[in-house]
């Protein structure tokens, strides 16, 4: 495979990835969690990022040469490197977002052994468990999607359509996440995006207003004015608020 076909594979499984990622997140929250439609994510189109790392790692990893002499160690060896970049990419996304932006996509705060409430056991646990069902359900099927995709390489024009979407949105997210980081800065917290976005949500119904799926914060013009009303509900501090800086003394008469 050429390097051309290589990195056309890679936006293939990313693609795939996020678009399956986010399905899966919209009906978890919609039957498990919230028990309600909500657009998942920081971005606002139908993709999750995340899992389209994820996918493609999964898919890239599953391919390690390993011959212990075992099948069943081989197995078990690929599936732990996979449960571990898993986690991995989970940690360093969700250490961007804090160190970087100032804002919280999702909270492990509450579970036993996490670290810094990005990463937990029973998560990392649950990609493990994915990691299994990649490798022993999923990776013919995906082997599969591959070749039909580098045998019809005109849907690569599809993939291409998705990654303009994927990077005008982007944009717009980041532009909203420049102007969350500095109300951040401002106040000494951490923005809890979801509890944001549920907090609004939540205001917009009971002052029996529409709620949008796809766009959380309908009017960008009032957003500092959103920000500062759902403040109470951001619980990560950045330490302790900076003091008002002291009036300067008049200057006696010389």
């Amino acid at each position: 495979m050429s390097f051309i076909d290589a990195v056309l594979v890679v936006a293939f499984l990313f693609f795939v990835g996020s678009v399956f990622g986010w399905c899966l997140e919209v009906l978890f929250r919609r039957f498990f969690t919230a028990k309600k439609w909500i657009n998942p994510g920081f971005l606002t189109g139908p993709y999750l990022p995340l899992y389209g790392f994820g996918v493609a790692g999964l898919f890239g990893i599953s391919r390690i040469p390993m011959d212990t002499g075992y099948a069943w160690l081989d197995a078990v060896l690929i599936i732990l490197i996979m449960g571990v970049a898993m986690t991995l990419i989970e940690y360093i996304a969700g250490l961007i977002f804090i160190k970087g932006m100032k804002i919280k996509l999702w909270d492990y705060s509450n579970r036993w052994g996490n670290i810094q409430g990005i990463i937990c056991p029973l998560f990392s646990l649950f990609w493990l468990l994915v990691s299994a069902f990649f490798y022993f359900v999923i990776d013919e099927p995906v082997i599969e999607a591959v070749r039909w995709f580098v045998h019809h390489i005109e849907f690569a024009f599809v993939v291409g359509i998705f990654f303009g979407v994927f990077f005008v949105d982007l944009g717009h997210s980041l532009h909203l996440a420049a102007r969350m980081k500095k109300f951040a800065c401002e106040h000494g917290i951490v923005v809890h995006y979801e509890k944001l976005k549920e907090t609004l949500r939540e205001k917009r119904e009971a002052a029996k207003e529409k709620v949008g799926f796809v766009f959380p914060f309908e009017k960008l013009s009032e957003f500092r004015e959103q920000l500062a009303a759902a403040k109470d509900s951001f619980t990560a501090r950045m330490g302790k608020k900076k003091s008002a800086p002291k009036a300067d003394k008049p200057e006696k008469d010389r």
